[in-house]
């Protein structure tokens, strides 16, 4: 092979190295577990890193819920089966956001055990729901 091909074969070996590295940091990265409050909870081997970036599901709690006026800022204590965790959310509240409603937050568990939030989703299965099911919902609460 002449000493140009080399150059060529070398450069595109580079370039495929970069490309794949880039792609793999990339995929890890953007990874986030999704959990229940109790599963992130549990003491029997959690599936990850507590200070990993992970989603929670659970429902806010209705005692301790504190939501700032400029609507920037909320804590509050999110309710698993068993298990409860306090979260610091920072960022834009959802309308919908109130106590006793199913939401999922996204952020890292902190220093003191308060697990800080800046993605914070409320769910709404009712909209969704037939009439008649929406109605004996609202009738149970």
């Amino acid at each position: 092979m002449s000493k140009k091909t080399w150059k060529v074969l070398a450069a595109v070996v580079i370039l495929v190295s970069a490309v794949s590295y880039l792609a793999y940091a990339a995929i890890q990265s953007g990874r986030t577990y999704y959990l229940s409050v109790d599963a992130f909870l549990a003491d029997d081997n959690p599936p990850m890193d507590r200070s990993a970036r992970v989603r929670l599901h659970g429902k806010v709690d209705s005692e301790g819920l504190q939501a700032d006026s400029g609507g920037l800022r909320a804590r509050f204590t999110l309710r698993g089966q068993s298990k409860h965790m306090p979260v610091d959310y920072r960022g834009a509240i959802p309308d919908s956001f109130k106590s006793d409603i199913e939401v999922v937050v996204e952020g890292r568990l902190g220093e003191a055990g308060v697990f800080q939030a800046d993605t914070l989703m409320t769910k709404c299965e009712s909209k969704y729901m037939p009439e008649s099911a929406r109605a004996k919902a609202e009738s149970a609460s």
